[in-house]
């Protein structure tokens, strides 16, 4: 199905109507066994990663790697790298590689609907899955973990593990992950054709199809440090893995293997070493066993057999760009000063001009609210949330008792960030992420979130707060009575309700299971099912027709111009909203290393903020999703980690507060 095809979808639909996870990998540029992890410098819990990043004659050699592996298998493909933050610094399309790959369609045994395809059975250009590809690899990964695109194709379906013989356990610990990164968000940057090196090219940086399931991207390492991610994309087939229990033999897998060899991932933090919910996590059924003679050689390809590409918005294909290392001005990312933040170990977004570019402010939304949040309070809710996650026991990182690594971002009612804060070496996903669930749990606990929903020009968003209000049993519903954490609007983000139970009907906010897929996943696909579609117009128009807006979703503007969830919701756990009494101010979302300890920290942060300036806090008991039973299933608020500090063995720490 071409473009077309897809950019009819929206008026086709117009017409007719958990756990802990997410890690990366790392490995030296040798190959060999990383130095020991450096112990932190007095006054710091957390040792930044080392300022490395790869050269063009790193990309070049990764490449050539990637080529020969894909010829030799006479499987020709297109090969992107990128650098930690998301920098496009190679695309390279063999000789008689598909130009195009169409999207996996349905998971369950249904008849599809054509008016709920969003973005299954869609054909678009196999640059943007390569490309895809290796922004996941790169972005899911840190100095303590090591995910891949088949790691990520494990965390987003809708039992975990995925496997025939799974039905009835839960949904992936990251569902819905897939749908940040997105072409639209607000906060990833966009590339800029002839301005390499400057502020225009730092990350984080966007992705054409946000995260990818497809088996075929791994990270890059050099010295421990994670520096970027290969993508390979040879096969027209843009899916993901059903089926754990098998080893795949995946040839894109294969040859992005062989472009990590001298820059692969460390054994001790891939993803194998790393369990959710006691199953260990998939990195890679490629082995280097597998593998033909490395061909290394860039000059030999250059040119001869395939050429670097063009591919609009990302890469300008006349020469392979050297990536910038993460922690530096250049990156996007530093340590934040003084002013900026008071703990030594914080990182900032930064301009590349030397300005933070989400300082901490004051709220906006004093008209709605009365009294907005305070830069004070706002600060306070980030250093009490900093302090909570220096404190807690990583869930995804190895060495095992590692501190946990997150993104924090807080925001007010309107959406509009009031601050945004990181450790060192959390992964670069949870920046975008963590926006996008404080913003999500901001918009479902508004006394505006069912009028916004009904005010999209798509009647398939619309329709889902009336399935919502029935399901619930409440036509009042969405109209700021509850508070939704992240966790809750996830439960009812489901194709089954309660999660994962087989024989239920799905959660008023998913696609029925036979509908289901990583590509629809229901309201989350739907918001921002025009924005992919435009985007891609444009990439494959070569920039005649016009970008999406740096805006998801055409909700209403809220006061001010801009969209409540500006960068796309996210129905995985890891949000509160926060209020003053009994109103609604803001939220707080956090997202980096495992579900329960994202729930802990922010929930825990917004509690001991309130103790320490006396004004604002969690929402009332009273009046938070668990109080909600739906179809004799209580709904769910947060969930907090066993034994969740390092330092205390305190349990239950978010029991009664």
């Amino acid at each position: 199905m071409g473009l077309q095809a897809l950019v009819r979808w929206p008026v086709a639909v117009a017409a007719s109507l958990s756990l802990a996870v997410a890690g990366c990998g790392g490995g030296d540029s040798g190959g060999g066994t990383p130095a020991p992890t450096p112990s932190p410098s007095p006054g710091r819990v957390y040792v930044a990663p080392a300022q490395v990043s790869l050269s063009v004659s790193d990309v070049q050699k990764i490449v050539a790697q990637a080529v020969g592996e894909a010829k030799a298998r006479g499987k020709p493909g297109i090969i992107a790298v990128t650098d930690r933050v998301g920098n496009v610094l190679a695309v390279y399309r063999m000789n008689g590689a598909p130009m195009q790959m169409t999207t996996s369609r349905l998971t369950g045994a249904g008849t599809e609907n054509p008016a709920s395809f969003m973005l299954r059975g869609v054909t678009v250009d196999a640059s943007l899955g390569a490309i895809a590809k290796a922004v996941t690899a790169a972005y899911l990964s840190s100095s303590g973990n090591a995910f891949s695109t088949r790691t990520a194709s494990m965390i987003v379906q809708p039992h975990f593990p995925p496997a025939p013989s799974t039905p009835g356990l839960e949904s992936g610990p990251l569902f819905g992950v897939q749908f940040s990164q997105l072409p639209c968000s607000d906060l990833n940057t966009r590339y800029v054709s002839g301005n390499a090196g400057s502020a225009a090219f730092i990350g984080p940086k966007r992705s054409p199809l946000g995260l990818a399931a497809d088996p075929g991207g791994l990270p890059l390492y050099k010295n421990g440090v994670v520096v970027g991610g290969i993508g390979v994309m040879a096969d027209g087939d843009y899916g993901f893995d059903p089926n754990v229990l098998d080893t795949d033999s995946d040839d894109e897998e294969f040859a992005a293997l062989a472009g990590t060899q001298g820059y692969e991932a460390p054994t001790a933090i891939r993803a194998e070493k790393i369990t959710a919910d006691g199953t260990s996590l998939r990195f890679s059924d490629a082995t280097t066993k597998g593998l033909h003679t490395l061909q290394s050689s860039y000059a030999a390809i250059d040119g001869v057999g395939g050429a670097l590409m063009a591919v609009t918005g990302y890469f300008d294909g006349a020469s392979i760009v050297a990536g910038v290392a993460y922690g530096t001005e250049a990156s996007g990312y530093r340590y934040a000063t003084a002013g900026e933040f008071s703990n030594q170990d914080a990182y900032v977004l930064t301009n590349g001009s030397g300005a933070d570019r989400y300082p901490i402010r004051a709220g906006t939304d004093a008209a709605a609210v009365g009294q907005a949040l305070s830069a004070a309070e706002v600060r306070a809710v980030l250093e009490q949330a900093f302090k909570v996650m220096s404190r807690a026991r990583a869930q995804i990182r190895q060495p095992l008792d590692s501190p946990a690594e997150v993104t924090i971002s807080v925001v007010d009612t309107y959406g509009t960030p009031l601050g945004i804060v990181r450790s060192p070496d959390a992964p670069i996903f949870g920046t975008d992420v963590s926006l996008q669930k404080a913003r999500t749990a901001a918009l479902f606990s508004n006394p505006v979130a069912g009028a916004q929903l009904a005010g999209d020009p798509d009647p398939l968003v619309a329709d889902f707060v009336a399935k919502a209000r029935a399901f619930i049993g409440d036509p009042t519903a969405l109209t700021g009575k509850i508070a939704f954490g992240d966790r809750s609007g996830g439960n009812l983000s489901r194709p089954y309700y309660p999660d994962g139970e087989v024989g239920k009907p799905n959660g008023p906010f998913s696609e029925p299971i036979d509908q289901w897929s990583p590509f629809a996943t229901g309201l989350q696909t739907a918001l921002i099912l025009q924005d992919v579609v435009t985007h891609v117009g444009y990439v494959q128009s070569g920039g005649a027709s016009p970008d999406v807006k740096q805006q998801c979703s055409n909700l209403p503007d809220a006061p001010g111009g801009k969209k409540r969830v500006a960068n796309g919701i996210q129905i995985f756990p890891g949000s509160v909203p926060i209020y003053r009494g009994n109103t609604l101010v803001g939220a707080i979302g956090v997202s980096g290393d495992g579900i329960d300890q994202d729930d802990m920290i922010s929930f825990l942060g917004a509690h001991n903020a309130g103790v320490q300036v006396g004004s604002i806090g969690n929402a009332p008991k009273a009046i938070r999703a668990d109080t909600l039973v739906i179809n004799g299933v209580r709904l769910r608020y947060v969930n907090c980690p066993f034994a969740p500090f390092l330092d205390t063995s305190d349990q239950n720490v978010c029991e009664g507060l």
